[in-house]
């Protein structure tokens, strides 16, 4: 099987489908099934796995953070409203990442299959696993 161009991979980490055959419904929001019931695929490849979701969901509160902040300073200067202008922002900042981590972790293992395609042991545990 040739290996997807990133674009088609990254398409497939926005739509939360599997990365190897981009079958759907493989998220219930948070939870992610351990295989993709189409192709046998494991998501969590190796222990420490989801560093890399959690690396992504870090830079979108960095930036999460920068937009609000720069924003509402932009918007208010110079009466700036420090008062509230503190709570919203970390509200926003620590509301965001949580809603998006399911994204995330699509969008890392989508971004992993393209620079790490399924190793033969791999495929064939997941042929295993499919009972083929």
């Amino acid at each position: 099987m040739s290996r997807p161009k990133l674009s088609v991979q990254l398409a497939r980490g926005l739509r939360r489908q599997c990365p190897h055959c981009g079958l759907g419904g493989i998220f219930r929001w948070w939870a992610l099934a351990d295989f993709c019931p189409r192709c046998g695929h494991r998501f969590e490849r190796e222990p420490g796995y989801w560093v890399g979701a959690v690396i992504f969901n870090t830079i979108l509160a960095i930036v999460t953070f920068l937009v609000s902040f720069g924003a509402i300073f932009a918007l208010t200067w110079p009466e700036i409203p420090w008062t509230w202008l503190t709570p919203v922002v970390m509200g926003v900042t620590g509301l965001v990442p949580w809603i998006f981590y399911p994204w995330a972790r699509s969008l890392w293992m989508a971004y992993d299959f393209y620079v790490h395609p399924l190793e033969e042991d791999e495929i064939q545990r997941a042929r295993e696993r499919l009972g083929s």
